[in-house]
Protein backbone atom coordinates (compact mmCIF):
# COMPACT_ATOMS: atom_id res chain seq x y z
CA UNK A 1 0.00 0.00 0.00
CA UNK A 2 1.27 3.48 -0.88
CA UNK A 3 2.73 5.75 1.76
CA UNK A 4 0.21 8.43 1.12
CA UNK A 5 -2.94 5.49 1.59
CA UNK A 6 -1.45 4.55 4.96
CA UNK A 7 -2.13 7.82 6.15
CA UNK A 8 -5.43 8.27 4.07
CA UNK A 9 -6.24 5.05 5.79
CA UNK A 10 -5.37 5.49 9.86
CA UNK A 11 -3.32 2.57 10.98
CA UNK A 12 -6.32 2.26 13.39
CA UNK A 13 -8.53 1.45 10.48
CA UNK A 14 -6.44 -0.98 9.31
CA UNK A 15 -6.39 -2.60 12.35
CA UNK A 16 -9.93 -2.70 13.19
CA UNK A 17 -10.80 -4.42 9.73
CA UNK A 18 -8.23 -7.16 10.32
CA UNK A 19 -9.18 -7.14 13.64
CA UNK A 20 -13.11 -7.75 13.01
CA UNK A 21 -11.96 -10.16 10.21
CA UNK A 22 -9.96 -12.30 12.81
CA UNK A 23 -12.89 -12.07 15.38
CA UNK A 24 -15.60 -13.40 12.88
CA UNK A 25 -13.01 -16.47 11.97
CA UNK A 26 -12.47 -17.11 15.37
CA UNK A 27 -16.35 -16.98 16.56
CA UNK A 28 -16.73 -20.08 13.67
CA UNK A 29 -14.02 -21.61 15.13
CA UNK A 30 -15.03 -21.90 18.75
CA UNK A 31 -18.10 -22.73 17.84
CA UNK A 32 -16.63 -25.57 16.04
CA UNK A 33 -14.68 -26.15 18.91
CA UNK A 34 -17.49 -25.91 21.08
CA UNK A 35 -19.90 -28.82 19.37
CA UNK A 36 -16.41 -31.24 18.09
CA UNK A 37 -14.23 -30.72 20.92
CA UNK A 38 -10.68 -30.74 20.25
CA UNK A 39 -10.74 -33.36 17.27
CA UNK A 40 -11.31 -30.55 14.92
CA UNK A 41 -7.65 -29.43 15.57
CA UNK A 42 -6.66 -33.57 14.71
CA UNK A 43 -9.56 -34.01 11.81
CA UNK A 44 -10.20 -32.03 8.61
CA UNK A 45 -8.84 -28.69 10.57
CA UNK A 46 -7.67 -27.32 7.52
CA UNK A 47 -11.03 -28.01 5.51
CA UNK A 48 -12.91 -26.12 8.59
CA UNK A 49 -10.67 -23.18 9.11
CA UNK A 50 -11.67 -22.84 5.24
CA UNK A 51 -14.90 -23.02 5.52
CA UNK A 52 -15.03 -20.24 8.30
CA UNK A 53 -12.19 -18.16 6.38
CA UNK A 54 -14.79 -17.93 3.51
CA UNK A 55 -17.72 -16.73 6.13
CA UNK A 56 -14.97 -14.34 6.71
CA UNK A 57 -14.75 -12.95 3.53
CA UNK A 58 -17.82 -12.99 2.45
CA UNK A 59 -19.34 -11.30 5.55
CA UNK A 60 -16.87 -8.47 5.81
CA UNK A 61 -17.42 -7.80 1.81
CA UNK A 62 -20.92 -7.15 2.55
CA UNK A 63 -20.23 -5.05 5.74
CA UNK A 64 -18.02 -3.33 3.13
CA UNK A 65 -21.00 -2.95 0.50
CA UNK A 66 -23.56 -1.80 3.64
CA UNK A 67 -21.07 1.33 4.17
CA UNK A 68 -20.29 -0.09 7.84
CA UNK A 69 -16.05 0.39 7.28
CA UNK A 70 -16.93 3.88 6.68
CA UNK A 71 -16.01 4.97 10.47
CA UNK A 72 -15.74 8.80 9.38
CA UNK A 73 -18.89 9.44 11.35
CA UNK A 74 -20.16 7.37 14.26
CA UNK A 75 -23.98 6.44 14.28
CA UNK A 76 -26.12 5.24 16.86
CA UNK A 77 -25.81 1.28 18.12
CA UNK A 78 -29.30 0.02 17.37
CA UNK A 79 -28.99 1.40 13.87
CA UNK A 80 -25.10 -0.31 13.44
CA UNK A 81 -26.87 -3.30 14.88
CA UNK A 82 -29.51 -3.65 12.23
CA UNK A 83 -27.42 -2.96 9.40
CA UNK A 84 -24.74 -5.62 10.55
CA UNK A 85 -28.09 -8.11 10.64
CA UNK A 86 -29.53 -6.58 6.92
CA UNK A 87 -25.38 -6.77 5.35
CA UNK A 88 -25.26 -10.66 6.89
CA UNK A 89 -29.01 -11.69 5.85
CA UNK A 90 -26.95 -10.40 1.91
CA UNK A 91 -23.89 -12.41 2.89
CA UNK A 92 -26.37 -15.80 4.05
CA UNK A 93 -27.58 -15.32 0.20
CA UNK A 94 -24.09 -15.24 -1.02
CA UNK A 95 -22.99 -18.22 0.92
CA UNK A 96 -25.89 -20.39 -0.47
CA UNK A 97 -25.15 -19.24 -3.89
CA UNK A 98 -21.08 -20.63 -2.89
CA UNK A 99 -22.15 -23.78 -1.18
CA UNK A 100 -24.40 -25.01 -4.27
CA UNK A 101 -21.32 -24.79 -6.36
CA UNK A 102 -18.92 -26.09 -3.95
CA UNK A 103 -20.85 -28.29 -1.43
CA UNK A 104 -17.29 -29.16 0.75
CA UNK A 105 -17.46 -25.83 2.33
CA UNK A 106 -20.50 -26.28 3.76
CA UNK A 107 -21.15 -25.71 7.21
CA UNK A 108 -23.47 -27.33 9.46
CA UNK A 109 -26.65 -25.75 10.09
CA UNK A 110 -26.30 -25.49 13.97
CA UNK A 111 -22.95 -24.64 13.70
CA UNK A 112 -23.69 -21.87 11.13
CA UNK A 113 -26.79 -20.30 12.43
CA UNK A 114 -25.41 -20.41 16.41
CA UNK A 115 -22.00 -18.58 14.67
CA UNK A 116 -24.42 -16.18 12.98
CA UNK A 117 -25.75 -15.30 15.75
CA UNK A 118 -22.78 -14.85 17.90
CA UNK A 119 -21.12 -13.54 15.26
CA UNK A 120 -23.63 -10.59 14.99
CA UNK A 121 -23.23 -9.92 18.88
CA UNK A 122 -19.67 -9.91 19.21
CA UNK A 123 -18.97 -7.40 16.15
CA UNK A 124 -22.02 -4.76 18.03
CA UNK A 125 -20.17 -4.75 21.17
CA UNK A 126 -17.05 -4.78 19.19
CA UNK A 127 -18.23 -1.52 17.22
CA UNK A 128 -19.89 -0.10 20.73
CA UNK A 129 -16.76 -0.25 22.21
CA UNK A 130 -14.60 1.69 19.12
CA UNK A 131 -17.49 3.98 18.23
CA UNK A 132 -16.48 5.51 21.96
CA UNK A 133 -12.79 5.00 21.47
CA UNK A 134 -13.48 7.34 18.30
CA UNK A 135 -15.60 9.97 20.07
CA UNK A 136 -13.40 10.55 23.17
CA UNK A 137 -10.48 10.51 20.31
CA UNK A 138 -8.08 8.28 22.17
CA UNK A 139 -5.08 7.43 21.53
CA UNK A 140 -5.40 10.13 18.46
CA UNK A 141 -2.24 11.61 17.79
CA UNK A 142 -2.15 15.45 19.03
CA UNK A 143 -0.85 18.52 16.76
CA UNK A 144 0.14 21.13 16.92
CA UNK A 145 -1.93 23.60 14.02
CA UNK A 146 1.23 26.33 13.22
CA UNK A 147 -1.05 28.96 11.48
CA UNK A 148 -4.72 30.02 11.71
CA UNK A 149 -5.82 30.98 8.26
CA UNK A 150 -7.25 29.51 5.53
CA UNK A 151 -5.48 25.96 5.10
CA UNK A 152 -5.71 25.75 9.18
CA UNK A 153 -9.05 25.84 8.67
CA UNK A 154 -9.66 23.36 6.10
CA UNK A 155 -7.07 21.20 8.08
CA UNK A 156 -9.32 21.67 11.16
CA UNK A 157 -12.97 21.03 9.79
CA UNK A 158 -11.65 18.10 7.94
CA UNK A 159 -10.46 16.76 11.25
CA UNK A 160 -13.72 17.70 13.02
CA UNK A 161 -15.63 16.10 10.25
CA UNK A 162 -13.79 12.83 10.34
CA UNK A 163 -14.13 11.10 13.66
CA UNK A 164 -11.38 8.27 12.33
CA UNK A 165 -8.94 10.86 11.04
CA UNK A 166 -6.76 9.78 13.81
CA UNK A 167 -5.48 13.25 15.17
CA UNK A 168 -6.70 15.94 17.43
CA UNK A 169 -5.52 19.38 17.88
CA UNK A 170 -3.51 20.68 20.51
CA UNK A 171 -3.32 24.20 20.28
CA UNK A 172 -3.25 26.96 17.25
CA UNK A 173 0.02 28.88 17.09
CA UNK A 174 -1.19 32.55 15.64
CA UNK A 175 -2.89 35.60 16.25
CA UNK A 176 -6.55 34.55 16.18
CA UNK A 177 -8.50 31.16 16.82
CA UNK A 178 -9.87 30.26 13.45
CA UNK A 179 -13.71 29.81 12.81
CA UNK A 180 -13.24 25.89 13.15
CA UNK A 181 -11.97 24.34 16.84
CA UNK A 182 -13.14 21.05 17.29
CA UNK A 183 -11.31 20.17 20.18
CA UNK A 184 -11.49 23.82 21.64
CA UNK A 185 -7.89 23.98 21.45
CA UNK A 186 -6.27 26.93 23.37
CA UNK A 187 -4.44 29.96 20.88
CA UNK A 188 -0.63 30.56 21.44
CA UNK A 189 0.89 33.18 20.80
CA UNK A 190 3.51 33.12 17.86
CA UNK A 191 5.84 35.07 20.21
CA UNK A 192 6.58 32.05 22.59
CA UNK A 193 9.24 30.31 21.26
CA UNK A 194 7.51 26.40 19.90
CA UNK A 195 9.86 24.53 21.99
CA UNK A 196 8.23 25.90 24.81
CA UNK A 197 4.47 25.35 23.24
CA UNK A 198 5.87 21.66 22.97
CA UNK A 199 6.83 20.56 26.05
CA UNK A 200 3.62 22.51 27.49
CA UNK A 201 0.98 20.77 25.00
CA UNK A 202 3.35 17.88 24.09
CA UNK A 203 2.55 17.13 20.71
CA UNK A 204 3.56 14.38 18.26
CA UNK A 205 3.50 16.79 15.18
CA UNK A 206 3.22 20.26 14.13
CA UNK A 207 1.34 21.04 11.25
CA UNK A 208 3.05 24.27 9.52
CA UNK A 209 -0.38 25.64 7.90
CA UNK A 210 0.44 29.11 7.00
CA UNK A 211 -1.05 30.89 4.35
CA UNK A 212 1.87 33.40 3.77
CA UNK A 213 5.32 31.66 5.12
CA UNK A 214 7.58 34.76 3.97
CA UNK A 215 8.66 36.23 6.99
CA UNK A 216 6.71 34.20 8.93
CA UNK A 217 8.53 30.72 9.42
CA UNK A 218 10.35 30.26 12.87
CA UNK A 219 12.95 27.75 10.77
CA UNK A 220 15.38 27.69 13.73
CA UNK A 221 12.69 26.82 16.43
CA UNK A 222 11.26 24.34 14.06
CA UNK A 223 14.43 22.62 13.78
CA UNK A 224 14.55 22.50 17.46
CA UNK A 225 11.58 20.92 17.82
CA UNK A 226 12.31 18.35 15.12
CA UNK A 227 15.68 17.41 16.90
CA UNK A 228 13.32 16.60 19.79
CA UNK A 229 11.73 14.40 18.07
CA UNK A 230 8.80 16.12 16.70
CA UNK A 231 7.55 15.55 13.67
CA UNK A 232 7.55 18.63 11.31
CA UNK A 233 4.99 18.72 8.14
CA UNK A 234 3.64 20.82 5.18
CA UNK A 235 0.07 21.68 5.93
CA UNK A 236 -0.70 20.90 1.80
CA UNK A 237 0.95 17.51 2.55
CA UNK A 238 -1.07 16.93 5.40
CA UNK A 239 -4.40 17.96 4.48
CA UNK A 240 -3.98 15.87 1.29
CA UNK A 241 -2.76 12.56 3.60
CA UNK A 242 -6.42 12.87 5.77
CA UNK A 243 -8.36 13.82 2.60
CA UNK A 244 -7.16 12.30 -0.60
CA UNK A 245 -7.34 15.16 -2.21
CA UNK A 246 -5.25 18.25 -2.90
CA UNK A 247 -6.25 22.08 -1.77
CA UNK A 248 -5.71 23.19 -5.45
CA UNK A 249 -6.83 26.67 -3.94
CA UNK A 250 -3.62 27.32 -1.87
CA UNK A 251 -0.72 25.31 -3.27
CA UNK A 252 2.04 26.88 -5.19
CA UNK A 253 3.63 25.35 -7.85
CA UNK A 254 6.73 25.02 -5.82
CA UNK A 255 5.35 22.22 -3.71
CA UNK A 256 3.97 20.34 -7.12
CA UNK A 257 7.23 20.75 -8.71
CA UNK A 258 8.93 19.35 -5.36
CA UNK A 259 6.70 17.40 -3.40
CA UNK A 260 6.93 13.36 -4.17
CA UNK A 261 5.01 11.74 -6.39
CA UNK A 262 3.98 12.87 -10.15
CA UNK A 263 6.49 10.37 -11.44
CA UNK A 264 4.89 7.32 -12.88
CA UNK A 265 7.49 4.61 -14.34
CA UNK A 266 7.77 3.27 -18.15
CA UNK A 267 7.20 -0.36 -16.06
CA UNK A 268 4.29 0.87 -14.10
CA UNK A 269 2.77 1.84 -17.51
CA UNK A 270 3.34 -1.08 -19.66
CA UNK A 271 1.59 -2.71 -16.54
CA UNK A 272 -1.27 -0.62 -16.51
CA UNK A 273 -1.78 -0.72 -20.09
CA UNK A 274 -1.55 -4.62 -20.11
CA UNK A 275 -4.53 -5.18 -17.12
CA UNK A 276 -6.37 -2.28 -19.24
CA UNK A 277 -6.65 -4.29 -22.87
CA UNK A 278 -7.12 -7.28 -20.30
CA UNK A 279 -10.19 -6.12 -18.49
CA UNK A 280 -11.75 -4.02 -21.61
CA UNK A 281 -11.76 -7.89 -23.96
CA UNK A 282 -13.02 -9.96 -20.78
CA UNK A 283 -15.57 -6.46 -20.04
CA UNK A 284 -17.04 -6.41 -23.48
CA UNK A 285 -17.35 -10.05 -23.71
CA UNK A 286 -18.89 -11.05 -20.53
CA UNK A 287 -21.27 -8.03 -21.10
CA UNK A 288 -22.04 -8.85 -24.73
CA UNK A 289 -25.92 -9.89 -24.00
CA UNK A 290 -26.57 -6.58 -21.56
CA UNK A 291 -24.92 -4.91 -24.58
CA UNK A 292 -27.62 -6.57 -27.12
CA UNK A 293 -30.58 -6.18 -24.81
CA UNK A 294 -29.44 -2.21 -24.46
CA UNK A 295 -29.03 -1.70 -28.12
CA UNK A 296 -32.67 -3.28 -28.63
CA UNK A 297 -34.28 -1.40 -25.89
CA UNK A 298 -32.48 1.93 -27.07
CA UNK A 299 -33.98 1.44 -30.82
CA UNK A 300 -37.62 0.66 -29.94
CA UNK A 301 -37.95 3.70 -27.49
CA UNK A 302 -37.09 5.95 -29.84
CA UNK A 303 -35.60 6.91 -33.39
CA UNK A 304 -32.02 8.02 -33.71
CA UNK A 305 -28.48 5.48 -33.19
CA UNK A 306 -27.84 3.11 -30.61
CA UNK A 307 -24.47 4.64 -29.54
CA UNK A 308 -23.71 8.34 -28.98
CA UNK A 309 -19.75 9.42 -30.22
CA UNK A 310 -18.57 12.52 -28.70
CA UNK A 311 -15.10 14.41 -28.62
CA UNK A 312 -13.56 14.98 -25.44
CA UNK A 313 -9.87 16.11 -24.25
CA UNK A 314 -7.64 13.49 -23.38
CA UNK A 315 -4.57 12.51 -22.44
CA UNK A 316 -1.54 15.57 -23.61
CA UNK A 317 -4.98 17.72 -24.43
CA UNK A 318 -5.73 15.64 -27.83
CA UNK A 319 -9.41 15.11 -28.62
CA UNK A 320 -10.76 11.96 -29.28
CA UNK A 321 -14.29 10.55 -29.24
CA UNK A 322 -15.49 8.90 -26.62
CA UNK A 323 -18.51 6.23 -27.11
CA UNK A 324 -21.61 6.06 -25.07
CA UNK A 325 -24.74 4.13 -25.49
CA UNK A 326 -27.64 7.29 -26.66
CA UNK A 327 -29.10 8.34 -23.18
CA UNK A 328 -30.77 11.48 -24.68
CA UNK A 329 -33.15 12.02 -27.55
CA UNK A 330 -31.71 12.68 -30.86
CA UNK A 331 -31.87 16.09 -30.70
CA UNK A 332 -30.65 16.80 -27.23
CA UNK A 333 -28.07 19.39 -27.34
CA UNK A 334 -29.62 21.59 -30.69
CA UNK A 335 -29.10 24.44 -28.75
CA UNK A 336 -25.59 24.04 -27.64
CA UNK A 337 -23.65 22.07 -24.68
CA UNK A 338 -24.62 22.03 -21.20
CA UNK A 339 -23.71 20.76 -18.24
CA UNK A 340 -25.49 17.32 -17.21
CA UNK A 341 -28.00 18.03 -15.25
CA UNK A 342 -29.65 15.62 -12.36
CA UNK A 343 -33.45 14.31 -13.40
CA UNK A 344 -32.46 15.54 -16.79
CA UNK A 345 -35.40 15.82 -19.03
CA UNK A 346 -33.47 15.54 -21.92
CA UNK A 347 -32.93 11.76 -20.52
CA UNK A 348 -35.23 9.05 -21.95
CA UNK A 349 -36.36 6.50 -19.97
CA UNK A 350 -34.10 3.88 -21.07
CA UNK A 351 -31.57 6.23 -21.12
CA UNK A 352 -32.30 7.09 -17.42
CA UNK A 353 -32.25 3.27 -16.47
CA UNK A 354 -28.48 2.98 -17.79
CA UNK A 355 -27.20 5.82 -16.45
CA UNK A 356 -27.97 4.52 -12.88
CA UNK A 357 -26.91 1.31 -13.86
CA UNK A 358 -23.51 2.76 -15.67
CA UNK A 359 -24.49 0.51 -18.64
CA UNK A 360 -24.07 3.53 -20.92
CA UNK A 361 -20.27 3.27 -20.24
CA UNK A 362 -19.77 -0.04 -21.45
CA UNK A 363 -18.78 0.95 -25.35
CA UNK A 364 -15.92 3.14 -23.33
CA UNK A 365 -14.05 -0.20 -23.23
CA UNK A 366 -13.75 0.09 -26.96
CA UNK A 367 -11.81 3.61 -25.95
CA UNK A 368 -9.85 1.49 -23.78
CA UNK A 369 -8.45 -0.83 -26.25
CA UNK A 370 -7.47 1.79 -28.65
CA UNK A 371 -5.65 3.52 -26.20
CA UNK A 372 -7.86 6.82 -25.96
CA UNK A 373 -8.56 5.45 -22.61
CA UNK A 374 -7.58 3.73 -19.03
CA UNK A 375 -10.13 1.86 -17.17
CA UNK A 376 -9.20 4.36 -14.22
CA UNK A 377 -8.50 7.89 -14.45
CA UNK A 378 -9.74 11.55 -14.45
CA UNK A 379 -13.24 11.71 -16.29
CA UNK A 380 -12.72 13.55 -19.76
CA UNK A 381 -14.41 16.66 -20.52
CA UNK A 382 -15.51 18.63 -23.17
CA UNK A 383 -13.50 20.99 -25.51
CA UNK A 384 -15.70 23.71 -24.52
CA UNK A 385 -15.89 23.09 -21.09
CA UNK A 386 -12.04 22.50 -20.85
CA UNK A 387 -11.22 25.70 -22.19
CA UNK A 388 -13.58 27.79 -20.01
CA UNK A 389 -12.00 26.10 -16.97
CA UNK A 390 -8.31 25.93 -17.96
CA UNK A 391 -8.50 30.00 -17.72
CA UNK A 392 -10.80 29.69 -14.02
CA UNK A 393 -9.46 27.05 -11.88
CA UNK A 394 -5.93 26.57 -11.08
CA UNK A 395 -4.21 23.73 -12.74
CA UNK A 396 -6.70 22.26 -14.60
CA UNK A 397 -4.49 21.33 -17.67
CA UNK A 398 -2.49 18.83 -15.19
CA UNK A 399 -5.64 16.37 -15.67
CA UNK A 400 -4.30 15.49 -19.39
CA UNK A 401 -1.18 14.75 -18.57
CA UNK A 402 -2.23 11.06 -17.93
CA UNK A 403 -5.30 8.99 -20.03
CA UNK A 404 -8.52 9.97 -19.04
CA UNK A 405 -10.54 6.81 -17.30
CA UNK A 406 -14.07 5.10 -17.15
CA UNK A 407 -14.27 5.25 -13.77
CA UNK A 408 -11.15 7.59 -11.39
CA UNK A 409 -10.69 8.67 -7.87
CA UNK A 410 -12.70 11.69 -8.09
CA UNK A 411 -16.34 9.71 -9.06
CA UNK A 412 -15.71 7.59 -6.13
CA UNK A 413 -15.18 10.22 -3.84
CA UNK A 414 -17.12 13.02 -4.34
CA UNK A 415 -20.86 13.11 -5.20
CA UNK A 416 -21.94 14.16 -8.71
CA UNK A 417 -22.15 17.52 -9.88
CA UNK A 418 -22.16 19.46 -12.87
CA UNK A 419 -21.08 23.44 -11.88
CA UNK A 420 -17.58 24.92 -11.95
CA UNK A 421 -17.25 24.38 -8.52
CA UNK A 422 -18.06 20.55 -8.70
CA UNK A 423 -15.25 20.54 -11.13
CA UNK A 424 -12.72 22.53 -8.71
CA UNK A 425 -13.77 20.05 -6.01
CA UNK A 426 -13.21 16.87 -8.55
CA UNK A 427 -9.88 18.49 -9.59
CA UNK A 428 -8.45 17.72 -5.93
CA UNK A 429 -9.34 14.88 -6.15
CA UNK A 430 -8.18 14.24 -9.46
CA UNK A 431 -4.90 15.71 -8.72
CA UNK A 432 -4.25 13.63 -5.95
CA UNK A 433 -5.02 10.45 -8.20
CA UNK A 434 -2.39 11.88 -10.69
CA UNK A 435 -0.07 12.05 -7.87
CA UNK A 436 0.07 9.10 -6.14
CA UNK A 437 -1.01 6.77 -9.01
CA UNK A 438 -0.46 2.84 -8.62
CA UNK A 439 -1.71 -0.53 -9.52
CA UNK A 440 -2.96 -0.60 -5.68
CA UNK A 441 -4.94 2.56 -6.23
CA UNK A 442 -6.58 1.66 -9.54
CA UNK A 443 -7.90 -1.46 -7.49
CA UNK A 444 -8.83 0.48 -4.88
CA UNK A 445 -10.96 2.98 -7.38
CA UNK A 446 -12.40 -0.18 -9.13
CA UNK A 447 -13.50 -1.72 -6.09
CA UNK A 448 -15.06 1.35 -4.99
CA UNK A 449 -16.90 1.80 -8.40
CA UNK A 450 -18.69 -1.88 -8.15
CA UNK A 451 -19.80 -0.60 -4.68
CA UNK A 452 -20.93 2.45 -6.02
CA UNK A 453 -22.86 0.72 -9.30
CA UNK A 454 -24.37 -1.64 -7.04
CA UNK A 455 -25.66 1.18 -4.50
CA UNK A 456 -26.32 3.54 -7.50
CA UNK A 457 -24.51 6.31 -5.92
CA UNK A 458 -23.63 9.30 -8.07
CA UNK A 459 -25.98 8.73 -11.35
CA UNK A 460 -27.67 11.37 -12.75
Amino acid sequence: MPYILKKYYPVRNILFFFGEGFLIFLTIMLVYLTFSGWAIFCIDFLTNALRAGVVTVVFQLTLYFFDLYDLSRTTKMVDTAVRIVQSFGVGCIVLAGLYTSFPRLVISTKIFWIGYLVICLALTAWRALYYALLEKRLFSQPILLLGTGKIAKEIAEEIENKQDAGYKIAAFVGKELPLHNPHNAPLISPAIPLPDTCVQYHPERIVVALDDRRGAMPIQELLTCKIRGVEIEDGITFYEAITGKILVENVNPAWLVFSEGFNSGRFAYLIKRTADILLAVFGLLISLPVTLITATLIKLESSGPVFYSQERVGERGDTFKVVKFRSMGQDAEKNGAVWAMKNDNRVTRVGGFIRKARIDEIPQMWNVLKGEMSFVGPRPERQVFVEKLIKTIPYYSLRHSVKPGITGWAQVCYPYGASEEDALRKLEYDLYYIKNQSIFIDFLVIFRTVKTVLAQKGSR
